[in-house]
């Protein structure tokens, strides 16, 4: 299998890693990242990679505010298939399973997948055992609540460092179990029970997550509703500039990874930034 752990890290002129985000699924938020026919999903990998995706993102249930759970079988059934043609098709290619279960991710490892991103943080602790017995690399998110309740009224104290401090113990808890620091990265959950407040906080001081170890950062803020709330874009379709200001600003900050669904226009902006900044 393809070995993806420099992966979790930036590129050596600053730019992101660029993950691409294939929804198999008829509900995500963003209808242009839906795909539920196996070849009409290979055709958007493809493309991706052409445009310089580092890893291909495949899940299988929305976990969009307000979604509702799929069935196990039914997530295994939009998303192992996939799995298994990418990495017949594109060998060398990253692949993350974007799941909460670990049956799901179990399977996802076993057809060819190098990462589970897991939404709820590993609450499951059947996932963190999955993790540390294939030594799958991993992306642990923080979400308060869960999709169908995490934007009623999300409260914290202190949000940077509650989110901080609950992602590095669980980050923490692995490394102390034998799984390696370069195969862990973690993702503050942008619009995952947080108001427009939390998330631009947690945007500005996510260096906090990297903690002593200096774990990896992955930020998943493509075409999300903080850009209904700070533009005023309701329309999804209208939000491809304010993700992609977000991105710049990534790059500024020395974040590891960007979630998108635009792969080739998160590219330019990495690439022209990286430019400018070393002539």
């Amino acid at each position: 299998m393809h070995d993806s752990t420099n992966l979790l890290s930036r590129h050596g002129d600053g730019r992101p890693r660029i993950m691409g985000v294939i929804n198999c699924t008829p509900d995500s938020f963003y209808e242009r990242s839906r795909s539920e026919q196996l070849e009409h999903s290979l055709e958007i990998v493809k493309k991706m990679i052409s445009e310089g995706a580092d890893w291909i993102d495949i899940g299988g249930e929305s976990t969009r505010p307000g979604a509702t759970e799929v069935s196990i079988d039914e997530e295994k059934r939009r998303t192992i298939p996939l799995i298994l043609e990418i990495r017949k098709r594109f060998p060398n290619q990253a692949i993350s399973i974007d799941t909460r279960r670990h049956q799901v991710a179990k399977e996802a490892i076993i057809a060819g997948a190098n990462m589970i991103n897991d939404v709820s943080g590993l609450r499951d602790p059947e996932m963190c055992e999955l993790v540390l017995s294939t030594q799958a690399h991993v992306c642990i998110m923080h979400m308060q609540g869960d999709p169908t309740n995490m934007q009623n009224s999300p409260q914290y104290t202190d949000v940077v460092q509650e989110v901080s401090s609950n992602l590095l113990r669980k980050a923490r808890r692995l490394v102390e179990q034998g799984l390696p620091v370069n195969r862990i990265c973690l993702d503050p959950g942008i619009g995952f029970g947080k108001t427009l407040e939390h998330n631009i906080s947690l945007l500005k001081n996510s260096e906090s997550l990297r903690g002593d170890e200096g774990f990896s950062i992955l930020w998943g803020v493509s075409r999300k509703s903080m850009f209904r709330d700070l533009l005023g874009r309701e329309d999804t379709n209208e939000r491809l500039a304010g993700t992609l200001g977000v991105a710049a600003y990534a790059q500024s900050k020395g974040i590891d990874i960007l979630r998108v669904h635009d792969v080739a226009e998160h590219a330019d902006v990495g690439h022209t930034i990286s430019k400018l900044e070393l002539n």
